[in-house]
């Protein structure tokens, strides 16, 4: 059975808290939304990933993660 959807959206403010790998954010209708997950490995890398350092509580809020500009007044 085929449906037809006519539909308006308007959207004046949305508020995304996370997102991550393999999600879907669907506004509407949609036919079918299979899911898939692929991995490359480009760098053909042999060996697991080193481990992470971990930061020092103090250190991680002094280094901002995403580099900041100040402000112009203008």
């Amino acid at each position: 059975m085929n449906y037809y959807i006519q539909q308006s959206i308007h959207i004046n403010l949305i508020r995304i808290e996370g997102i991550s790998n393999s999600s879907v954010l669907q506004i509407g209708s949609s036919g079918i939304i299979k899911p898939a997950s692929y991995l490359y490995n480009t760098g053909g890398f042999t060996e697991p990933a080193p481990e992470a350092e971990v930061p020092t509580p103090g250190e991680l809020a002094a280094t901002p993660a995403v580099p900041l500009i100040a402000p112009s007044i203008t």
